[in-house]
């Protein structure tokens, strides 16, 4: 098998197991329903080590367009290589989706709420706030690239890894989750998000593309720090990437934070004015 379909097959074994875990939990009807934030957290987990069990050796199981660009700013995996498997995370992201849309078919019209539906498939704010949505989804990606390279510099028994990779992902999820749903991959967020837009869903709304750009942008800046950051601190290289990831971060961030006030300011206005 090759790296490309490699990284289509654990991404859609990611979603799978991640996006399925949000429609048992969610949608009418299902047993699972209402199991709660733990269930979920740590099936994400077990998404995750069994998507890098399935391709690891592989293509190495990034399944993260975030995770690929961080690994090629710090210098350990090749640019020529970053379209390739930013596509086929794509492409296995909605194959995912459309799967698990398919295991839970009749559910789709027993379930009245469309945020709900959406929730199966994408992230959003528990609280709307661009600058503090973004910087969540930065920080859980830093977090991420940055354990996935420290895990990386440990030895461990032969297989191991991925479950100390899962449980990175369980620890991201309880403790940086609660915001905007830890999307982290901007495969599992907007691959799942034009599935949800193509699909037959029965009663469902819209897919919230005002909000799709924060779990894109925000993890693959997040995760290039992350990975910039390791290379600086831990490997004590620096380079003029390490500068200009950082100074992006900050720019966005400020730049999130101005034109968030302002859209509140206007919405402020328009209440006053009504």
């Amino acid at each position: 098998m090759s790296p490309f379909w490699g990284e289509v097959i654990g991404t859609m074994i990611l979603i799978v197991f991640g996006a399925g875990v949000g429609a048992g939990t969610s949608l009418t009807k299902s047993y699972a329903k209402d199991s709660g934030w733990i269930v979920i957290t740590i099936a994400w987990g077990l998404a995750v080590t069994l998507g890098v069990f399935a391709v690891g050796s592989i293509s190495g199981a990034h399944l993260n367009p975030a995770v690929t660009i961080g690994l090629a700013l710090n210098g350990s995996f090749a640019w020529g290589d970053v379209p390739g498997y930013i596509l086929a995370q794509m492409i296995g992201a909605i194959i995912g989706a459309a799967l698990v849309f398919l295991q839970y078919l009749p559910h789709w019209k027993a379930t009245d709420d469309q945020g709900t539906k959406l929730g199966v498939f994408a992230t959003s704010p528990a609280i709307p706030h661009t600058f503090s949505n973004l910087l969540s989804e930065m920080l859980g990606t830093f977090m991420l690239v940055l354990g996935l390279l420290y895990i990386g510099a440990n030895e461990f028994t032969k297989g191991l890894n991925p479950f100390a990779v899962g449980l990175l992902i369980i620890a991201i999820g309880m403790s940086l989750g609660g915001t905007t749903g830890y999307a982290i991959n901007p495969a599992r967020d907007l691959g799942p998000r034009i599935a949800h837009f193509l699909l037959p869903i029965p009663g469902k709304g819209p897919s919230n593309w005002g909000y799709a750009w924060i779990p894109v942008v925000g993890p693959i800046l997040g995760g290039s720090l992350g990975a910039v950051f390791y290379k600086y601190m831990f490997s004590g290289t620096i380079s003029t990437s390490f500068w200009v990831v950082l100074v992006a971060n900050i720019v966005v961030l400020v730049l999130a934070y101005v034109l968030g006030e302002k859209k509140q300011s206007e919405m402020d206005s328009s209440k006053i004015a009504v």
